[in-house]
């Protein structure tokens, strides 16, 4: 089936192999939104030609304007238009790859006008979940997970006929460039080499993110939403190879297991085509060629940062937003070389003990103040 997409983050790693999938497979280019880099955005614009581009930066969207006045392209500017390009009505599914919390309003507008969602935006069911989930349900929205690991579970649960077969999701997680350094040695790691990702090329936070395990840990908040999962039915294990993506194991001791090479372009096509199978440009994989498959369990004293993630997943609320808000605190302080590596953990941790969560009853704008919170208290934490 072609879809026809609007990518929200078209000039990002998810954003560029979208274009990669759309183009190799037919799909059809509705709109593109950037945040502020206007040559790639009007290279892809002139060669996808979409309805709309959506620049967040307005100073990037006045510059869009003058180099596109000879296309029949639009181009809009300021949060609304990411808002629009969101619910394009030509646009029957959309690709949330806006980093961070950003990407919560847009995908939640998406679902609303009853969108396929192609969901690379961890930060939305990190932050609001519970809402998001209930929201799709109540508007019949399917939301198609692109990360690697939950679109292996997704494959997975294809094999099943309800929930309840379910024994576990097993989440695998590469180490990142640290795995088997201690506290000691991982109090000298540098930007650089957090930066060193040993199989998967991907931005700079999300990378990060996997250098600290706080990646492994946001997928499990991820995945006790998506898949309504309790916490004590879902598992981390190291796998360093990032052959196997992710493994679901049923009650009669089965385990089914996705694999496949460390290439985004297939999540990525699968969230436009399921529930179709189509030939695309991901690399396959050559057993004859795969080196041994290890595994190994994660080291929380070395990695606090998966610890409290998964203390942040059993107390729920808005106790995922605060761990969120202050990790992209913390993670953009290290980037910019004004912490240690092993300040990231300190600064969530220190935000998580000054921040109040709240349980229960909360709404949207309960989770935006939670993520304000926690970055002030990063910032205060600093001084």
């Amino acid at each position: 089936m072609k879809r026809t997409i609007s990518i929200l983050g078209s000039t990002g790693s998810i954003g560029r192999q979208t274009l990669e999938v759309a183009e190799a497979c037919g799909h059809r280019v509705a709109a593109l939104t950037v945040k502020g880099s206007v040559e790639l955005a009007e290279e892809q614009a002139r060669k996808f030609r979409p309805e709309l581009v959506a620049a967040v930066d307005e100073r990037a969207a006045a510059d869009l304007r003058v180099r596109l006045a000879d296309t029949p392209t639009r181009v809009a500017g300021g949060e609304q238009a990411l808002l629009e390009a969101a619910v394009l009505p030509r646009a029957d599914t959309v690709v949330t790859a806006v980093v961070g919390i950003a990407g919560l309003r847009p995908t939640l507008a998406a679902i609303d006008a009853g969108k396929r969602i192609a969901l690379a935006n961890k930060e939305t069911l990190v932050c609001a979940g519970e809402l998001v989930m209930a929201r799709a349900r109540e508007k019949g929205a399917d939301i198609v997970p692109v990360d690697s690991e939950h679109s292996a579970i997704f494959q997975c649960l294809q094999g099943c006929r309800d929930r309840g077969e379910v024994r576990r999701l097993i989440i695998t997680a590469s180490g990142g460039p640290f795995f088997g350094k201690g506290r000691e040695e991982l109090a000298q790691g540098t930007r650089e080499q957090a930066l060193r990702h040993p199989n998967w090329s991907m931005g700079a936070k999300i990378t990060i993110d996997s250098a600290t395990l706080m990646n492994k840990g946001l997928e499990f908040i991820e995945a006790m939403r998506l898949y309504a999962m309790p916490p004590e039915k879902i598992s981390v294990v190291v796998h360093r190879e990032s052959i196997i993506h992710s493994l679901v194991e049923f009650v009669d001791g089965a385990v089914l297991a996705q694999l496949g090479t460390a290439d985004m372009r297939l999540p990525i096509q699968y969230a436009l085509t399921w529930p179709e199978r189509t030939a695309g440009p991901a690399t396959p994989l050559d057993l004859l060629r795969c080196p041994p498959l290890t595994f190994a369990a994660p080291d929380p004293e070395a990695f606090p940062c998966l610890a409290l993630a998964l203390e942040c997943a059993r107390k729920g609320g808005t106790s995922t937003a605060i761990l969120n808000g202050a990790n992209e605190a913390a993670v953009a302080l290290f980037l910019n070389d004004k912490v240690k590596f092993l300040d990231i953990p300190r600064l969530v941790a220190g935000a998580l003990d000054r921040v109040e969560a709240r349980t229960g009853d909360y709404g949207l704008e309960d989770v935006f103040e939670a993520d304000r919170a926690a970055r002030a208290a990063v910032s205060d934490l600093m001084r």
